[in-house]
């Protein structure tokens, strides 16, 4: 089973590349002109969509890498590198929610699917990770569990959040959701770091000692 130290860090790396308050101001556009009685439905099936995406891959995005020939040493070390990359963005280009907000302007509001439940909630990056946290070969069916049951988490907070959106919004404003935006970037990538120095580990092209076993200190 998961250690607490585990099971925190994976819950920060999800609720992180998720993203749940950056979406916020992408569900205020997205139901702008959606009748006040629909919004709950329009929440919930975005976040079911998103949901269901994700648990795709958690089960089935090893196997399809798999059965492509490519490591997952190698996925780890692609995906730690378009984490950071993705994390850059937050930090640095436009915040998530413009982005987003812009693309529903060009679709015309094609609704709960895009952009919000993709690629908003269940972005790329949240797929890479939800791969990267679910390793066939080092992690049990019950840590993988563990690691699902956490998703599922933070899916219901994300849907908690839509469903105050009204009432977050007009507290946060769009400088709000900026700011808090850039420094869940910060900590993304911090994880994607740490995703690509791992999977450099699996293609022992490095040999990283364990956090718990890493010196604190030079001698």
């Amino acid at each position: 089973m998961l250690e607490w130290p585990n099971l925190l860090r994976e819950l920060i790396t999800l609720f992180v590349v998720i993203d749940p308050i950056g979406s916020l101001p992408v569900f205020l556009f997205a139901t702008a002109n959606v009748p006040q009685h629909l919004h709950k439905s329009f929440a919930l099936r975005a976040v079911l969509v998103a949901g269901l995406v994700l648990l795709g891959f958690l089960v089935g995005g090893q196997y399809l890498l798999e059965n492509l020939g490519l490591r997952l040493g190698s996925f780890q070390v692609a995906g730690g590198i378009i984490l950071f990359l993705f994390a850059l963005s937050m930090i640095f280009g436009d915040p998530k929610p413009t982005q987003e907000i812009e693309a529903a302007e060009r679709d015309h509001l094609a609704g709960a699917v895009f952009p919000l439940a993709m690629p908003s909630i269940a972005s790329p990056g949240a797929m890479l990770a939800i791969v990267i946290l679910t390793d066939n070969h080092t992690n049990q069916i019950s840590d993988q569990l563990v690691t699902a049951g956490l998703l599922v988490v933070v899916l219901l907070f994300t849907l908690v959040l839509l469903l105050l959106a009204g009432r977050i919004g007009h507290l946060m404003g769009t400088t709000g959701a900026s700011v808090i935006s850039r420094v869940m970037g910060i900590i993304l990538a911090t994880v994607a770091v740490d995703a690509t120095l791992g999977g450099l580990d699996a293609l022992d092209i490095l040999n990283i000692a364990p956090v718990e076993d890493a010196p604190l200190s030079a001698e």
